[in-house]
């Protein structure tokens, strides 16, 4: 009974684990075997295609297939062309691809995944670069082997408004000192030299200096005779919703107390007379009693060069491109001309009258044909230590003859601002692409007017015209009023030296003129869209605040024009529904 007894125990014992299953003790049992790792047998990528001239273009996400399931895994690529950020596949900093004009482009990309026991496995997988239409250019329907492209007449306005303001920064005063001009007629002479030559006698001779290589030695060489003038908003009526020289024309002084090309002509005044100041040997004053080194810094805290010069760029280009060109209520201009034969019947054009509409309002936005194969660092000319392609710092020569060629291969004016805000709003949750949307509108509009050539559009096609038209309008104003925000910044804090609190050392009266004067001349510019994001009433209001020329005298008063300036801000912030981070950043 004793032995049946003990077999029992065993038995018990056995089925209830306390024992092993060969009946010998725990110090004598085998391990179990350790788990065999498995590499990775694929590494797999969401997408294959990208579309070129896109700065840090994503091409897609990785993942890897793996029989352990419980693996962690980490990707590589080899090269420098792309790089990886987390499992996200996407073109190295300065790596921006282009199909060259073919309709897709072909590249390999060597990944690699490893898990987390540095087992691994590599492919090589290829990448297509779409080719998409990012140039603003267009073969004639009409003649062919021609462009249908023409702008001309808006670059050589861009070009005597760069010239202008040129002079008047880096010319002006060494001819005083000269002896070039002396009296008040000769400065105003010079200056008209640019704004209004002489048909006959003045414009073969104007040179283009503000730019080392140009293609062209001569703003004939460009165009034919061009005037700032008699573009500037009120001047060339045909097309333009308010009459700018009969009382319409608001934000400097009370409204209708001046015209546009009045004002100009006041701006032109005040710089002569700082010149004729500076001929009888003069020294002007600061609001700190500080010599003004520079001639066209006014006593008031204004920077004249960049007043005419901004104000030029809103009520030439902007004035012309948002008034007229893309205009629908003008016969005879705008976005309802003909496109069906050639511009004005002359068989030798080879484009439509249409055509040419449209890119004259492009051009005065005054970017690049391919102004979208530039980054944004690119275009705002910003371009240092990597930072961008040295040789595409504003201009590239993109037909590689060694010269730059202003029609095609520069930007100018609104369009590189549109990039400078951009970048400023960049790391913000929303980010603005200004450049993308303006420029992808208007290759989109004036692509469907040359593949309607020589067709007239149906209704429904001229409302997508107009919508393409709207969407690049929409995007040139809020680069604008961005802009105008940016300075807004930049004066409220060049006077936070003279408020109350603030240290009078730190106060730099130029760089606060030069803010104010860009802040205000853009923000006068605002008006003269027949589409414009801002009511009339909140125009003046916001032109009320900012004043004609910053408050410089007194703490209690700086304190309370600061004020005033964030009020104007909150005024634009809400009329065009701004983002509250890219406002503060900017």
């Amino acid at each position: 009974m004793q032995l049946k007894k003990s077999i029992l125990a065993t038995t018990i014992a056995l089925s209830m684990g306390l024992l092993t299953a060969c009946g010998g003790s725990d110090s004598d049992s085998s391990p179990d075997p350790a788990p065999v790792n498995s590499a990775p047998t694929d590494v797999v990528l969401s997408d294959v295609t990208v579309d070129e001239n896109t700065a840090n273009a994503v091409v897609g996400t990785l993942s890897a297939v793996d029989a352990d399931s419980g693996d962690t895994h980490t990707f590589t690529v080899a090269g420098d062309q792309f790089v990886i950020e987390g499992t996200t596949l996407q073109l190295a900093d300065g790596v921006i691809l282009d199909a060259d004009g073919a309709e897709s482009l072909e590249l390999e990309a060597e990944l690699t995944v490893t898990d987390n026991n540095d087992a691994s496995f590599t492919k090589t997988v290829t990448i297509t670069i779409n080719d998409v239409m990012d140039r603003y250019t267009f073969d004639s329907k009409l003649i062919d082997g021609d462009s249908s492209v023409s702008y001309t007449g808006q670059t050589g306005r861009h070009v005597l408004i760069a010239e202008l303001n040129n002079y008047i920064k880096n010319q002006l005063e060494a001819d005083v000192d000269d002896g070039k001009l002396a009296d008040k007629a000769a400065v105003l002479a010079k200056l008209n030299y640019f704004y209004s030559p002489d048909k006959d006698t003045e414009y073969d001779d104007i040179a283009i200096t503000f730019i080392d290589n140009s293609k062209d030695g001569l703003l004939s060489d460009i165009t034919g005779y061009k005037s700032i003038k008699e573009k500037v908003a009120g001047n060339d009526t045909g097309g333009q919703h308010e009459d700018w020289n009969n009382g319409a024309f608001a934000g400097w002084g009370a409204k209708g107390s001046t015209t546009p090309t009045d004002l100009i002509a006041d701006l032109f005044d005040r710089l002569a007379d700082n010149a004729v100041a500076k001929i009888n040997g003069g020294v002007r004053k600061d609001v700190l009693g500080e010599d003004i080194a520079k001639i066209y810094v006014d006593e008031n805290g204004v920077d004249l060069a960049q007043l005419i010069q901004k104000f030029l760029l809103m009520s030439v280009a902007y004035s012309q491109s948002s008034d007229d060109y893309f205009g629908v209520d003008t016969d005879g201009k705008g976005l309802t001309t003909d496109n069906t034969g050639p511009a004005k019947g002359d068989a030798s054009k080879p484009y439509t009258n249409l055509e040419h509409q449209f890119d004259e309002g492009f051009g005065y936005f005054g970017a690049a044909i391919n102004y979208l194969e530039y980054s944004d660092v690119e275009i705002a000319g910003k371009v240092a230590d990597g930072n961008g392609r040295s040789d595409w710092n504003g201009s590239h020569d993109t037909d590689a003859d060694g010269k730059i060629d202003l029609r095609s291969e520069y930007n100018f004016g609104q369009s590189v601002n549109a990039a400078k805000r951009d970048l400023g709003s960049a790391d913000n949750a929303a980010a603005t692409d200004y450049t993308k949307q303006a420029m992808e509108a208007f290759i989109a509009g004036r692509k469907l007017i040359n593949d309607n050539v020589p067709q007239a559009l149906t209704d429904a096609q001229l409302d997508e015209l107009k919508g393409f038209a709207m969407d690049g309008l929409d995007a040139w104003e809020r680069a604008i009023v961005a802009t105008v925000v940016h300075y807004i910044n930049d004066v409220t804090a060049d006077l936070a030296p003279l408020a109350t609190d603030g240290n009078n050392a730190d106060f730099d009266f130029d760089t606060l003129a030069k803010h104010y004067s860009e802040m205000k001349g853009f923000a006068l510019g605002l008006q003269f869209s027949e589409y414009a994001g801002i009511s009339d009433a909140d125009f003046v209001k916001l032109h009320e605040l900012m004043g004609d020329e910053p408050v410089l005298i007194g703490d209690a008063n700086v304190d309370a024009y600061i004020a005033e300036l964030a009020e104007a801000r909150d005024i634009l912030q809400a009329s065009y529904e701004l983002d509250a981070d890219n406002v503060a950043n900017w």
